[in-house]
């Protein structure tokens, strides 16, 4: 399921900063969590209520409806925090789609899938789509291809994923598995088996670099303190790959690349091997247009592609990037500026800004 369809862990740590965070980007995902009130006006809220933004200075934030209640706060008439509220309503609904989407071997048509929704057909395309940040025939895309993955990775042969996937036929199959496994089916199925795949490890700025990539491009771009870890860890993605070490023609490819890690803003003008899920690739082409010295919220990348409410989902395709720097995720922070999580560390979003900032 989409991550913005996930609950949160019970055991998540929350601190005002994150609690803010989450109101600045109505996050639905923290709904439950804890509620803000407003000094102001004496009422509080759920974090994604729609209601004008408050001053900071005003908001305080209460674990529960009734703390809020305790310390003198009314709950908001818009976002009903004290009981089911729209937000929480919609959210169960699209569950419940999303559920049977899943279950169905074939999408449901638009009027089943509203129906165990109880809403309009057109309501329930624009609640879906704020929800999970795709539309109930791109979500339906995504589970089977994701299907698709699990079966090929399971053993099965390449006619049983069809089948497994949802696929009605060969040619649709085929026509969807370029892209979703960025390689050939019987090839994914078997870790890479059959595949040639150049890689080479170097130094930069930022630590040890592995570069790699198929006969489609740039597939790896890899940032860590240990270069044989960074080796295990393309290894253990493609585990049956060819893998071609110590290539002097794809030395120079790595030496481009360190280039453009070392100075963002020359470009870099080689062909990328993008494998994702259509959300993921939306954001990442929206990740592609920030340039270098500007940096922009995980919100405004969610506003960008037309889903602002699908903040995590944005976060979750961020960290699902495997190609540092040449997809920019590091340009993206908090919605207060401040930094968060990287796959390659903190300390290296940090350094890769302030190489930028400083260009």
């Amino acid at each position: 399921m989409n991550a913005r369809m996930k609950a949160l862990p019970a055991d998540r740590s929350w601190d005002d900063d994150s609690r803010w965070a989450a109101v600045c980007a109505r996050d639905v995902a923290a709904d439950g969590h804890f509620v803000y009130a407003v000094r102001t006006t004496g009422v509080y809220c759920r974090p994604s209520c729609a209601s004008r933004r408050a001053r900071r200075e005003n908001v305080s934030f209460h674990a529960d409806p009734a703390a809020a209640e305790a310390a003198g706060f009314r709950a908001c008439k818009r976002c009903q925090p004290a009981g089911g509220g729209r937000q929480s309503r919609h959210l169960a609904a699209i569950t419940r789609a999303c559920a049977l989407i899943e279950d169905s071997a074939t999408l449901p048509e638009l009027d089943q899938l509203a129906a165990a929704a109880d809403m309009s057909p057109y309501h329930f395309h624009r609640v879906f789509k704020r929800v999970t940040g795709l539309t109930p025939r791109a979500y339906a895309a995504a589970r089977r291809k994701a299907r698709m993955r699990d079966a090929l990775v399971d053993g099965a042969s390449v006619t049983a994923a069809i089948y497994d996937a949802g696929f009605n036929s060969n040619g649709r199959f085929y026509a969807a598995s370029g892209a979703a496994l960025g390689m050939h089916p019987s090839a994914y199925r078997d870790g890479g088996a059959g595949e040639t795949i150049r890689f080479a490890v170097g130094q930069c700025a930022l630590g040890s670099i592995l570069v790699a990539a198929t006969a489609r491009g740039l597939c790896a771009i890899a940032l860590g303190d240990e270069p044989q870890a960074l080796v295990h860890e393309l290894e253990d993605r493609f585990h049956r790959a060819e893998l071609v070490g110590g290539d002097p023609a794809f030395e120079a490819t790595v030496a481009r690349v360190i280039g453009f890690v070392e100075e963002p803003r020359r470009g870099l003008d080689l062909p990328l091997d993008i494998r994702g899920t259509a959300f993921q690739e939306r954001v990442w082409q929206a990740l592609a247009a920030i340039p270098p010295g500007r940096t922009v919220s995980y919100g405004e990348i969610a506003a960008a592609i037309g889903q602002p409410a699908a903040v995590r989902a944005v976060a979750g395709a961020c960290a699902a990037n495997t190609l540092a720097v040449a997809i920019p995720c590091h340009r993206v922070v908090r919605a207060d500026g401040s930094l968060s999580g990287y796959r390659w560390g903190v300390a290296r979003k940090r350094a890769l800004l302030a190489r930028e900032a400083g260009g």
